[in-house]
């Protein structure tokens, strides 16, 4: 187990302030929290006088305090709005609160302590995720803000959850943004190779430290409830199924047949490993490339009463979303051609640069493209413990759109 670094302790007095140009404050009063590198004024407060991850003082025009902040000089984002109150900066107590405030909502929420804990900016804790497992936290230091507040966000932790174990999983792609390593470490607790999450009268195996992003997504969790009414009786594919969070669900809720495909060994590993605890013998799985899988079911004539397609973002910059939206109008077409006559898809995109429009374009264009028709009949985003922020549109990206396929 790795020592946390040194919580900071600096005070309101001592912190370097950052100045932003004239009227580059309107987006922050408005209830942003980012600020952009061409936003601050330079001159007199120099970017390159900042550590990553130091915090400031954040002042506008006519001196007006604007709130507290973090700092990276070489990011794009180059400061981030941590709080507004002068009488509280950054530390342990602020963190504390924001998770009192966010541990309520979820609590309303939930009977069982499942869940996404912290969802950054929408939590007022921008760079942060945290997802409960019962007594295991797994969290998310995704900026180097709040790589330098882990101490502190360990502590808050102790004090508001008390879990057995908290794990930081910080090997995502998207800190090399922040010029920021890629790491697992248990900040306290024994070592947890895996955790379990209860679901949709399913208990499922959840690597820690291994799996995808924190090890579950929580952000689909509504539109897999949703999806239980479309199953009983019925045929279900699965595509990007990582642990089966859709097919084990459709087999509890009564899906008779229930075919699960993923690339990764790994992770169909732990979802056999779900099934068989489950009772679920309904469920078989299939290791193979999505969009191959599709043309092989295709070829063997197979067809499904309902079919989930749960990709992967295909479009993470903005230069991506041409060969995105191509790659999602294939994607729907190969689902479309294995649905039954009258098939139910349910059609996903976490992609925040593809609109939902976009996807609802690719969903009709790939129906016209078979001979079908498309009606959508249920639309669906990120579950409600992952709060949209109003004045971020980032904090939307989910899109989940089930639709009744039939013959034109």
């Amino acid at each position: 187990m790795s020592t946390p670094t040194a919580a900071i302790e600096t005070t309101p007095t001592e912190m370097a302030e950052l100045r932003l140009k004239p009227r580059e404050e309107r987006r922050l009063t408005a209830g942003h929290l980012w600020i952009f590198s061409n936003e601050v004024d330079t001159a007199r407060t120099p970017l390159t006088a900042f550590q990553p991850g130091a915090l400031c003082r954040v002042v506008g025009s006519h001196d007006r305090f604007l709130g507290y902040a973090y700092v990276n000089p070489h990011a794009l984002i180059c400061a981030r709005i941590v709080g507004r109150d002068p009488d509280y900066p950054p530390g342990k107590l602020l963190i504390v609160h924001r998770l009192q405030v966010a541990l309520a909502l979820r609590e309303r929420l939930h009977a069982r302590p499942f869940y996404r804990l912290v969802y950054g900016e929408s939590d007022g804790l921008p760079g942060l995720v945290l997802d409960r497992f019962d007594d295991v936290i797994v969290g998310q230091a995704g900026t180097a803000g709040m790589e330098a507040l882990k101490a502190d966000v360990v502590a808050a932790v102790q004090k508001v959850i008390g879990p057995r174990t908290f794990v930081w999983k910080n090997d995502s792609g998207a800190r090399a943004l922040e010029g920021l390593l890629g790491y697992v470490e248990t900040a306290f607790g024994p070592e947890v190779a895996e955790t379990v999450v209860a679901e949709n009268d399913v208990r499922f195996f959840v690597p820690v430290g291994q799996g995808q992003k924190t090890g579950w997504f929580y952000d689909q969790a509504a539109n897999r409830r949703a999806l239980l009414k479309y199953v009983p009786g019925r045929r279900v594919l699965d595509v990007f199924c990582y642990l089966g969070g859709w097919g084990l669900a459709a087999a509890k809720a009564g899906a008779t047949d229930v075919v699960c495909v993923d690339s990764s060994a790994p992770a169909l590993e732990l979802l056999r490993r779900s099934a068989e605890a489950n009772g679920l013998d309904q469920v078989r799985t299939e290791r193979a490339d999505a969009f191959d899988a599709l043309v092989a079911l295709r070829a063997a004539g197979e067809k499904f009463d309902v079919v989930v397609i749960d990709p992967p973002a295909f479009i993470k910059r903005r230069k991506d979303i041409p060969k995105g939206q191509a790659a999602y109008r294939k994607l729907n077409q190969l689902a479309m051609q294995v649905l039954a006559r009258d098939g139910v898809l349910v059609s996903c995109s976490c992609s925040h640069h593809l609109a939902q429009d976009d996807l609802v374009l690719a969903i009709q264009q790939s129906a016209r493209h078979v001979d079908r028709f498309a009606q959508i009949v249920e639309v669906g985003g990120h579950a409600p413990d992952h709060p949209i922020h109003p004045a971020i549109p980032e904090t939307r990206y989910l899109k989940s759109l089930f639709c009744r396929v039939v013959h034109d």
